[in-house]
């Protein structure tokens, strides 16, 4: 465990656009929430994880991103108990819908809950693109068999699953250990028994780096996203995994490069302790400029962005 929550906010300047010379840019990951749900995240933060520089509900963030410069977000969002993934996937639909084309919005649902497969195939009726899951706060496994017939679904429409199932960040306030249910061994049973399913593992795949690189190499399906891992905000979480002798070069570089073409540029917006921009800056500063526009953006236009 890598030191695990609470962490401090972090006083940085940040910027009040995209640079106009960057690639259009798409966050990836991008938290969208009703009010009163969104209220309970921010409690916890507030106790548990890091202080919030903007608490944005879901409609701002969407209008902030805009106003920023942005071409796109992709709203995440999970289900922590049975009964309330239906209302939150229409909460999400409308957002997207609202937005114009700018969002395209993510459904969920509590793994076990009953009509789970329905729930999910309704998400894609409302017009949603994917599934979000959250082992750490779902309290369940990726390799859960309760989650297979809703694998198969997607996969036979072609939807993504984005599911954090790396073990970091920790924190003893979870309702679960993330060291107890969250490895790569678990991730790749699922690569391997569900053959054809797109799945998405934010945040690097924290903090297994090795084998998230090994996966990445051996299933053509899996796609990991730089959320919160490109900021150096986390800076014990890679420990051990520095690749050059540069000291100028940020360990996760190497990792990011060996597959640009499976890399997603994401924030965590709104519940970030530090500039918005912050992630964004560190990617154009440290990767080459070849790998900027799909990593930016149009990897995540591939996956969630219907074509036109």
């Amino acid at each position: 465990r890598q030191g695990g929550l609470p962490l401090p906010a972090l006083d940085d300047d940040e910027g009040d656009c995209v640079a106009d010379d960057l690639p259009g840019v798409i966050d990836a990951h991008v938290h969208a929430f009703n009010p009163k749900l969104m209220a309970a995240i921010w409690r916890w933060f507030d106790l548990h994880g890091w202080p919030i520089r903007e608490k944005l509900q879901a409609p701002d963030v969407v209008a902030a991103m805009r106003r920023r410069g942005l071409a796109g977000c992709v709203l995440l969002h999970y289900a922590h108990k049975p009964g309330i993934a239906r209302e939150m996937n229409r909460f999400v639909a409308n957002l997207a819908v609202a937005s114009d084309g700018f969002a395209v919005g993510t459904g969920t649902v509590c793994p076990g809950e009953a009509d789970s497969v329905g729930i999910v195939d309704e998400a894609f009726s409302l017009g949603l693109r994917g599934i979000k899951l959250h082992c750490h706060v779902q309290g369940v496994a990726v390799d859960d068999e309760r989650l297979f017939p809703v694998y198969e679904l997607c996969r036979d429409r072609g939807q993504p699953v984005v599911v954090h199932a790396g073990r970091e960040p920790w924190s003893d306030a979870l309702p679960v250990d993330p060291y107890e249910i969250c490895d790569a061994d678990r991730t790749e049973r699922v690569l391997r028994e569900v053959p054809g399913l797109t799945l998405v593992v934010p945040h690097l795949g924290a903090d297994e780096f090795d084998r998230y690189r090994d996966l990445l190499r051996r299933y053509e399906t899996l796609w990991l996203d730089t959320t919160m891992m490109v900021a150096d905000y986390f800076p014990a979480i890679f420990d051990g995994q520095r690749h050059s002798d540069n000291d100028d070069v940020p360990p996760w570089v190497p990792f990011v490069c060996a597959r640009p073409d499976r890399m997603l540029y994401g924030s965590d917006a709104p519940n970030i302790p530090y500039a918005w921009d912050r992630e964004l800056r560190s990617l154009t500063r440290h990767l080459p400029e070849q790998h900027l526009e799909a990593i930016l953006g149009g990897n995540a236009r591939h996956l969630f962005f219907p074509a036109d």
